[in-house]
């Protein structure tokens, strides 16, 4: 049996369910093994369970990203354990068994920089998402050569697409072509910016769901 160190935001080590854990040179990670038909469970631990499971499974495709967005936060951790122990504690809703993601409430990225604002997500043409913003250049530490990252995950694929050098702060606009097989798909997006010099990020603003021509 796998025990987790301060509760369920804590180090692992061993078997939890289907998630491993372990640590490496003070770092601890997570990796996900088939689960076991055979494997008894306590009802809090299949609470545990579900809850990193879900979470875990959300942030699959995500983790080339997260290598970015979390990259400030991960102080004794992967990248990717940082997103997940965020996640748990501010963005799963819901009751066992029954968990969801709450979107609007996940950060991909995390940083000081100012955020986007005035966001807008649509897919005017096959393919292909459009997303504009407010250009809030000038507004606290934000400038106009500020870089956005796009990141669409598609929800029928349980996989995602993102853009890492995008169209800067001050364009307030960026078109983004997806692979021909998203038509059709329900798909969601988060974008951010990062200093010209990639030293400051932003928080990732959610900015919805669409329908992909």
């Amino acid at each position: 049996m796998g025990t987790i160190s301060q509760g369920i935001l804590g180090g692992v080590s061993g078997k939890v369910g289907n998630v491993v854990g372990g640590s490496w040179k003070g770092i601890d990670y997570l990796r996900i093994m088939p689960a076991s038909v055979a494997n008894p469970q306590t009802p809090a631990q299949m609470d545990q369970r579900s809850k990193f499971v879900k979470v875990l499974n959300f942030l699959q495709p995500l983790v080339g990203f997260l290598r970015v967005g979390y990259k400030l936060y991960a102080i004794k951790m992967t990248q990717f354990n940082s997103a997940m122990s965020y996640i748990l504690k501010n963005a799963v809703a819901g009751t066992y068994p029954n968990y969801t993601i709450d979107y609007p409430n996940v950060l991909v990225s995390r940083g000081t920089l100012t955020k986007a604002e005035g966001t807008a997500l649509t897919s005017p043409q096959e393919a292909q998402v459009v997303v504009t913003w407010t250009d809030n250049s000038g507004t606290g530490d934000a400038k106009a050569t500020d870089k956005t990252l796009l990141v669409v995950v598609s929800e029928n694929k349980d996989e995602s697409v993102y853009e890492i050098d995008g169209a800067i702060r001050s364009a307030g606009t960026l078109t983004f072509n997806l692979p021909s097989n998203y038509a059709g798909d329900e798909a969601y997006a988060y974008l951010w910016f990062v200093s010209e010099d990639g030293k400051s990020v932003a928080n990732s603003v959610y900015l919805g769901n669409v329908t992909v021509t």
